[in-house]
């Protein structure tokens, strides 16, 4: 059983590269609108072209998606992505962000962000891996599991480029690998503290 503290997971982080725009666009539409919970978003990006990411994930959302300012409160019922060319961390209930050193050859990348709101949230927190390459956020992913948090990953075979979930089987104890369409049916079990058969 997964969760049987009953404790409420209701902050949410997700990581993604190669393949995470369409990934994200799935979940993110398919979330319920009213999920109780903080969600904060690391996808791979350029540093020099914007895309307008923030305007294409929100077109389907269900919940409004953010891109903050520094110092920004973490409201519950939203979703939080880092913008191009910066880390984005969790202090308290508040965002941070910053131009530190490229991690896994890209900024932002995904350990800064889990780490943080492991640090903040402890067991309070979901990680999530989905689609993309290499190993970025897969020492985030533990120290998730490190504070009592639960470490997810988008089953590697419904992954367009399995290499970051695959990468956290390898290296860590996952609790649980699911298709993207099983994803918000978990979050909402979770986030009321329910326990999830695994």
């Amino acid at each position: 059983m997964i969760n049987s503290e009953g404790i409420p997971r209701d902050v949410i982080v997700m990581g993604a590269s190669a393949g995470g725009v369409e990934a994200l666009m799935r979940l993110f539409s398919s979330l319920p609108a009213d999920l109780p919970v903080r969600i904060a978003v690391v996808i791979h990006r350029s540093p020099l072209q914007s895309f307008h990411l923030r305007q294409v994930l929100g077109r389907r959302s269900t919940m409004p998606v953010r891109e903050p300012k520094p110092h920004e409160t973490m409201m519950p019922g939203t979703i939080y992505l880092a913008p191009r060319d910066h880390h984005m961390l969790v202090n308290g209930h508040h965002i941070e962000l910053n131009r530190g050193p490229k991690e896994h050859f890209t900024r932002p990348a995904v350990d800064p962000l889990f780490t943080s709101v492991a640090e903040t949230y402890g067991p309070r927190v979901i990680g999530v891996l989905l689609t993309g390459a290499g190993d970025d956020g897969v020492a985030g992913l533990i120290g998730i599991k490190h504070y009592g948090g639960l470490g997810l990953i988008q089953d590697p075979s419904d992954a367009k480029v399995p290499s970051m979930p695959l990468n956290a089987l390898r290296y860590d104890h996952v609790d649980l690998a699911l298709p993207l369409a099983a994803m918000p049916t978990v979050f909402a079990t979770l986030a009321e503290g329910q326990p999830l058969k695994s």
